[in-house]
């Protein structure tokens, strides 16, 4: 059987009243890229808190790499690194200070550090700003500097919580090479997100949460082929005839969706679905056929938008 890192049963947290994590099992094996998709406040970062030590368990179990958090969380946080939401380097230090002091924050010895720092330059394509300070780097070179930080200590588990949040198209772009970089030597990956493209680009196997519940779990193809049909057809309206559309669109597909902006239609067949829409004498201002997506996986769980 694959080895777990990380196994979670029943694992719930609360903050008073509040259930941000509730009850929801998990496993994540050696060498895969591990996905938590939801909205914000699904409880996805409440879940990794509690993976990375830095917050208690309320109720459940869940052990990473066979040891309970609670237990011997040092132990934990010497294997691990730790990419967080928000960017948190020191802004006065140069890019290769701000490496060298967390190498010392894992009792790495000098000579350790000072060659594992040119390599995660390297890696994060930061060779030319080595001595140059932080605070004027563009939010890419600070995300790949956070992500080669988290990396001094060759963890065996890398977290990273909304990687990409903030980041224009090219620095995503960029940044996922980087992450597939370390997919591909075998590094074990827990990526929380709210981007599908990203979640369908970078993970193995994810679950979808939504209101701290797992709603589905398996790998971008097996969601999709699980719970949305082949096509969609997107439709759009002139202002004012939506509602007179929504009410013409019964059985034209498998299954609609009527958002604040379109109509989704899902079919097997988008060719068929389009001819019958103009034989009920339906005329959107602009149709679009594409493939499902995730994004279509969790209106069909949720029955909203992935980002509130």
């Amino acid at each position: 059987m694959t080895e777990s890192l990380v196994q979670a049963r029943g694992l719930t947290k609360r903050f008073g009243d509040f259930t941000a994590v509730d009850a929801i099992d998990f496993d994540i094996s050696k060498g895969e890229a591990f996905g938590f998709l939801g909205p914000n406040g699904a409880g996805k970062t409440s879940t990794m808190k509690m993976i990375t030590t830095v917050s208690p368990i309320t109720e459940g179990k869940l052990t990473v790499f066979g040891i309970d958090p609670n237990v011997d969380g040092r132990s934990i946080r010497q294997r691990i690194g730790v990419v967080p939401q928000e960017d948190n380097l020191d802004l006065e230090l140069t890019v290769a200070e701000n490496l060298y002091i967390y190498g010392r924050y894992h009792d790495m010895r000098k000579s350790e550090i000072i060659p594992r720092i040119d390599e995660l330059l390297d890696f994060a394509q930061l060779t030319e700003r080595k001595d140059s300070e932080v605070e004027p780097l563009s939010g890419g070179m600070k995300r790949r500097l956070t992500i080669a930080r988290a990396l001094i200590n060759s963890p065996d588990l890398i977290i990273l919580d909304e990687p990409t949040t903030g980041l224009d198209p090219q620095a995503r772009h960029l940044l996922w090479d980087r992450l597939y970089r370390l997919k591909r030597d075998g590094a074990t990956l827990i990526i929380t997100t709210h981007y599908m493209d990203e979640a369908e680009q970078l993970c193995d196997r994810l679950v979808v949460m939504d209101q701290g519940k797992v709603a589905a779990e398996g790998s971008p193809r097996q969601l999709i082929q699980r719970y949305a049909p082949r096509e969609v057809v997107e439709l759009r309206f002139h202002d004012g005839q939506m509602d007179a559309a929504a009410l013409e669109i019964g059985g034209l597909a498998q299954r609609s969706e009527v958002l604040a902006d379109r109509v989704l239609l899902y079919t097997e067949d988008a060719d068929d679905t389009q001819q019958r829409l103009h034989s009920r004498g339906i005329n959107p201002e602009q149709v679009l056929v594409r493939r499902s997506t995730l994004e279509d996986v969790f209106l069909r769980l949720t029955g909203r938008g992935l980002i509130d």
